[in-house]
């Protein structure tokens, strides 16, 4: 019986103890988005938010092209685009 519950404990605090902090992080991400954040969605489309609801968001991801997504479809902020810049090599002159 104690080495189940050793090896119970061990497992809560290595894998489901961070996963559900995680969620938790995530969840309050969702919540706290506002207009004009840039995103990146699960499919790896980036867009602008032009507005929010509940459940969905609208993103631009050209202009005048919008798109109404799930919040829960939005998985991380959009990279800067100055950082995008600095990591393509430019272009060699032939």
């Amino acid at each position: 019986m104690v080495p189940f519950v050793l090896i119970f404990g061990v497992f809560y605090f290595l894998m489901i103890r961070p996963q559900q902090k995680k969620q938790k992080e995530q969840a309050d991400w969702l919540k706290n988005l506002k207009k004009d954040d840039e995103v990146v969605t699960t499919g790896g489309l980036i867009g602008r938010i032009t507005g929010l609801t509940d459940s969905t968001a609208t993103l631009e991801v050209q202009e005048k092209v919008r798109l109404k997504v799930l919040r829960s479809a939005i998985t991380s902020a959009a990279p800067k685009k100055e950082a995008a810049k600095d990591a393509a090599p430019a272009p060699q002159k032939s």
